[in-house]
């Protein structure tokens, strides 16, 4: 028997959720390899520019880190998707988590390593990468920051492995292929009510343990501007400003993944309207953050009248950066805002349009933050101008393209819908929900005796 006949007779969860795995179409195909073709012209880029060294970038004195540190930070906050919001989401035990919370975790682990890569691309030499671990500074950010997103990737590995294992018995049991790969993974796990005790024990804990690590992470990157004296770094407001920042576009890539695996995979049952209606909510509580967040910012500079970092801050409000400034604006505050705000559009499509705004608004926000301060330092240099190269370029389309080929092999192998937690919410029993619910409202006053 095939693995899709096998499928095929599977009850109706089952079978929708693991269809994926075994049915492969033409349009995956095509996808995946234009971003594989992607991909390999980009590594195309590197080799030529290992071997002809930066001076083929756009990157010179003084703007040294330029799309890589923007892609960088970027992609780093976006890894913000899973942890944070699968963590919370669960801790709170909000019940229309269960659909979309595997989803997230992927994107977390994965994208962590693409953007770990990006200080690398910036090095002319990769192998210097080793000095922050045989020449470390205790006090240095730099280390700071290798550590704290080595903790965070191990973290959100087990956090998306740990709730997996179920599914992956369920697999091994079915008899898929690879089976080796299932068996290996599934440990040996029988889904007994004692086996799921301690499995759920162990997911409470490290949904617990993996938020102030995930908040830790973007916290230090926020240090590493900070903690020196460049015009707009040096501020307090750093730390908690790229952890909402990261939230914010996680929020947003989360809900971008989800439409397409949607409309993809015909999970339309699952990632509900009332989901994109929340997440839509939680979209519109950050754009709210996001401005204020930008405006005590630039206002506190303002007022402040130094004037190096007025510099900055005019070239932004009007000068050679007030396009990708207000464009910023307009795509991480109106937009969102607009169409967040009414509930009429907080639909797939609603939602949709406003995370694509925010994501390419958050890419441009970490391009506001590196490049304008590079060009007004505290001390007078020749005029220059930073524009990306074709080499740069292509690398940070390799790298998006990378992301989404890995993460389309990813629902070949795994269960991109979590199989056990919605069979789990289906069999919670409208007793049990009426007796959550009634611990919420008010006693009954004329059944209480005096």
């Amino acid at each position: 028997m095939t693995d899709l006949e096998i499928v095929s007779r599977l009850p109706q969860d089952e079978r929708c959720l693991l269809m994926p795995l075994v049915r492969t179409t033409k349009t995956f195909w095509l996808w995946a390899g234009l971003m594989a073709a992607i991909t390999l012209w980009s590594a195309f880029a590197y080799v030529y520019q290992l071997r002809n060294g930066l001076g083929v970038t756009g990157l010179n004195t003084p703007e040294y880190w330029g799309i890589y540190i923007i892609c960088f930070v970027f992609f780093i906050g976006i890894s913000h998707a899973g942890t944070l919001i699968s963590a919370i989401l669960r801790v709170a035990h909000a019940e229309w988590r269960r659909s979309i919370t595997r989803s997230a975790e992927f994107i977390t682990v994965l994208v962590i390593g693409f953007g770990a890569v990006q200080p690398i691309l910036d090095l002319g030499r990769p192998d210097r990468v080793l000095n922050v671990f045989l020449h470390s500074q205790p006090f240095s950010p730099l280390l700071w920051d290798v550590l704290s997103i080595g903790l965070y990737f191990t973290a959100s590995s087990v956090y998306l492995y740990v709730p997996m294992i179920p599914d992956l018995a369920l697999i091994r049991d079915l008899g898929l292929r690879p089976r080796l790969l299932y068996r290996f993974l599934a440990i040996g796990y029988h889904d007994t009510p004692e086996a799921r005790h301690t499995l759920e024990r162990i997911i409470a804990v490290l949904a617990v343990a993996v938020i102030p690590i995930a908040v830790s992470v973007h916290t230090v990157i926020g240090w590493i501007f900070s903690l020196t004296l460049r015009p707009m770094w040096h501020s307090t407001i750093f730390g908690p400003y790229f952890v909402m920042g990261a939230i914010f576009s996680g929020i947003a890539a989360l809900i971008i993944a989800m439409a397409i695996l949607r409309r993809v995979y015909r999970l339309e049952a699952y990632f509900k309207d009332i989901h994109f209606n929340n997440m839509g909510l939680l979209l519109l509580v950050m754009t709210v953050l996001w401005s204020y967040f930008t405006l005590a910012e630039n206002l506190t500079v303002w007022y402040g009248g130094e004037e190096a970092e007025l510099a900055t801050l005019y070239s932004k409000l009007s000068g050679e950066f007030a396009l990708p400034f207000w464009l910023m604006v307009a795509l991480c505050s109106v937009v969102p805002f607009a169409l967040m705000a009414r509930r009429g559009t907080r639909g797939v499509t609603g939602t949709v349009v406003a995370s694509v705004g925010v994501v390419i608004g958050m890419w441009l926000e970490r391009f506001n933050i590196v490049v304008p301060t590079s060009y007004h330092p505290r001390f007078q240099l020749p005029e220059v101008h930073y524009l990306p190269s074709w080499v740069e370029l292509s690398i940070m389309a390799g790298t998006f393209s990378g992301f989404i080929l890995v993460y389309m092999v990813a629902t070949k192998f795994f269960p991109i819908i979590s199989i056990w937690e919605i069979k789990e919410g289906r069999e919670k029993s409208i007793a049990e929900v009426s007796e959550r619910v009634a611990a919420y409202l008010p006693d009954d006053l004329a059944a209480v005796k005096p």
